[in-house]
């Protein structure tokens, strides 16, 4: 192709970098070779070391560079520009101190991409030489290389030194204020990214997408709701009310502040819609427990042709996490193997936490050790899986195994949560209290308000009532709605009723609306016999217009979804559950089980107790699963509320009389009832 110019040479080096063709940009570096000869022309120099950087070939890049005639600034600037594109910090440090041996002076494109890698590496001290070099030869005040070093400072932690390179500024624009925004989010600072933008607008800046998402963000991390409708108005008017990035910043929003009707509001007012519209709405459901609607979202969007992706089929497990529907799970996961993302980090994280929390624990053992890549996400849902089903030895274990010298990941405040909580639900209370103690030092992980509730858990469920109301009294920090919580649910266990009535008083301080801790306390004193201070509770809820949630239970059985209360007779086979619940009780009383009337709520007369108690929304489930189920097959029931003692003593003898394996989710944890067992080792 003798007929080819420099300047068309040059167009198809670039061809190669915008197609990502390694291939096409050899062919057309041998052609210049055989069209220029040599040495070339530095203009193609550059270009051919621009493009085999940014091709991420930089042993070529350096090869064209060290052949070259002469280097030039922008020789070396496409050489550092193409690592930092790939991901080269180190690299692209060495070349930026090679150019300068070979006195060359930076200018304002080679800085930015030098303080981008040192961002990323956490160098602030070199930093600090760069920003040096930029101020001496008179750089700084370019607004890129500002904001660059700006940025930097953000990223390494150093705030103040950021604040000062922003206020030093002479000239900012729409990037730099973006910049200071976003990273006033990130750095926890959200009320300095709020000012800040209000700053913006006295100034008369023109806010745009990037802003409004910021501001978003500082938003939902205060969540100020009535600013972040303000904003809402402004963004209207402002003409970007149909720009989806935004819409989408405003579906987040909305839903971290609990305002789900106002999220579907934005949702439904994009036009065209984007992959994280639709993330972004199931994230939404998931986060305020309305798993149903994750999931008919889902299925909307596979319906309207949108390919489900790593981050969908992460939103749409959690769903069926909160669900625990295992069936539904499995599915997903069937999804997520042809969508060829299964060995997703997030999505493999999601499939642990979901098999952990259906009670599947093989399952997110597989699923685990399978993974390619484990980050401490994966890692915390794998231990929570344990701590759920009272598998503290395997909990500890794996936690080991994260510290090993082998693993890159480090046990965090999250890990120790669970880490308690596995000892709390298996009775190990010296153990997590040797935890407790040493996770500063050991760990350098200060325990927080979860970790003073799961001490409080860990002691009362092994009976320490009094020791656990004296751990609370000497806490650092002020008892939490959990904390106190954890020593009611301890106080009704083992009857301590006048503590209860201590840790009840405080929570309904706390937290005067919820009706959970009136029925608790309600519940303790009916098992107590006390019924008229049991009735006097239920009254004052009635007079003060607080609620009680009702009991329900229900299971999944050929993807249809059978939901029971007690008493229930209103399933379309509710003659053959009948049948079932009397031919279990013949049997059980025959294998020496007697109902525990305590958990009867009312002061009935003893044989109307024990029929109160015999009719719970589990039992009648289970009664269900029996007949709809085949053999063999596990029962997975869900209980919305806590499964009582009565209940957890029955199913443990219909386990062995029907020689099935059971397992009930309620609200606290898993209970696997087989050969008339629990795994939960009676600290339910």
């Amino acid at each position: 192709m003798p007929f080819l110019t420099v300047n068309s040479l040059a167009s198809l080096v670039e061809s190669a970098v915008s197609t990502r063709s390694s291939r096409l940009g050899r062919a057309v570096h041998s052609q210049i070779i055989k069209t220029l000869g040599s040495p070339l022309p530095p203009f193609l120099c550059n270009h051919l070391v621009n493009m085999y950087s940014k091709l991420d070939r930089p042993n070529s890049a350096q090869l064209v560079l060290s052949l070259a005639p002469s280097r030039s600034v922008v020789t070396w600037s496409s050489l550092i520009a193409g690592c930092v594109h790939n991901g080269r910090f180190d690299s692209a440090l060495l070349h930026f101190a090679d150019m300068r041996l070979d006195s060359i002076l930076p200018n304002d494109f080679t800085f930015p991409c030098v303080f981008k890698a040192l961002a990323s590496l956490g160098m602030s001290f070199i930093g600090r030489q760069v920003h040096a070099i930029a101020v001496k030869i008179g750089q700084i005040r370019d607004v890129f290389v500002g904001c660059g070093a700006f940025d930097m400072y953000c990223k390494t932690g150093l705030w103040d030194d950021a604040c000062k390179v922003f206020d030093e500024m002479p000239e900012r624009n729409s990037t730099t204020w973006n910049a200071y925004l976003s990273n006033a989010v990130l750095s926890g600072r959200p009320r300095d990214g709020i000012e800040k933008f209000i700053e913006f607008l006295r100034v008369g800046g023109e806010p745009d997408s990037i802003t409004f998402c910021a501001f978003l963000n500082a938003c939902s991390d205060t969540l100020d709701l009535e600013l972040g409708r303000q904003l809402h108005g402004f963004v209207v008017r402002c003409g970007y009310g149909k720009d989806v990035r935004v819409m989408n910043g405003l579906i987040d929003f909305y839903g971290k502040c609990r305002e789900v009707g106002s999220s579907k509001m934005a949702f439904d007012r994009i036009r065209q819609r984007n992959d994280v519209s639709w993330c972004s709405m199931m994230a939404v459901y998931v986060q305020n427990d309305e798993e149903e609607k994750a999931c008919a979202v889902f299925i909307q969007a596979r319906r309207e042709g949108v390919r489900p992706n790593d981050f969908m089929i992460s939103a749409f497990l959690s769903a069926c996490a909160g669900l625990s529907d295992y069936e539904l799970g499995r599915s997903v996961h069937a999804l997520a193997v042809r969508a060829c993302v299964e060995e997703n980090i997030f999505v493999g994280s999601a499939l642990v936490d979901m098999y952990g929390k259906c009670g599947s624990i093989n399952d997110a053992e597989q699923v685990f050790n399978e993974m390619p890549r484990r980050n401490s996400i994966t890692w915390n849902a794998m231990i929570n899986g344990y701590a759920h089903q009272g598998f503290a030895d395997k909990a500890l274990a794996l936690c080991e195994n994260m510290t090993s010298d082998n693993c890159e990941v480090v046990p965090n405040y999250v890990t120790l949560v669970s880490i308690l909580s596995a000892c709390s639900r298996a009775g190990a209370v010296e153990k997590g209290m040797e935890i407790f103690e040493s996770m500063g030092a050991r760990y350098g992980i200060e325990p927080g308000t979860e970790h003073y509730a799961c001490v409080v858990d860990l002691l009362g469920r092994a009976g320490f009532v009094e020791r656990a109301y004296d751990f609370i009294k000497k806490m650092p920090i002020h008892p939490t709605i959990s904390v106190w919580g954890a020593l009611l649910g301890a106080c009704k266990m083992y009857r301590k009723t006048e503590l209860g009535e201590i840790a009840a008083d405080n929570l309904f301080r706390l937290d005067p609306k919820d009706s959970g801790n009136h029925v608790v306390l309600s519940n303790m004193f009916a098992a107590a016999g006390r019924w008229e201070e049991a009735t006097l509770v239920r009254t004052e809820m009635k007079d003060v217009g607080i609620k009680k949630g009702a009991g329900y239970s229900w299971i999944t059985v050929k993807k249809t979804v059978h939901i029971f209360q007690a008493k229930d007779t209103s399933h379309e086979r509710n003659a053959e559950i009948q049948a079932m619940l009397a031919k279990l009780r013949r049997k059980m009383k025959e294998a020496g089980y007697v109902p525990d009337t305590d958990f009867a709520l009312f002061d009935l007369e003893e044989e109307e107790k024990i029929s109160e108690v015999w009719y719970h929304s589990e039992k009648i489930a289970l009664a269900f699963g029996l007949i709809a189920i085949p053999p063999g097959v596990p029962i997975r029931i869900t209980k919305n509320l806590r499964i009582c003692g009565d209940c957890h003593s029955a199913i443990k003898f219909i386990s062995g009389i029907v020689g099935r394996e059971i397992i009930v989710r309620d609200n606290n944890r898993f209970h696997r009832f087989k050969d008339g067992l629990c795994s939960c080792r009676d600290y339910w």
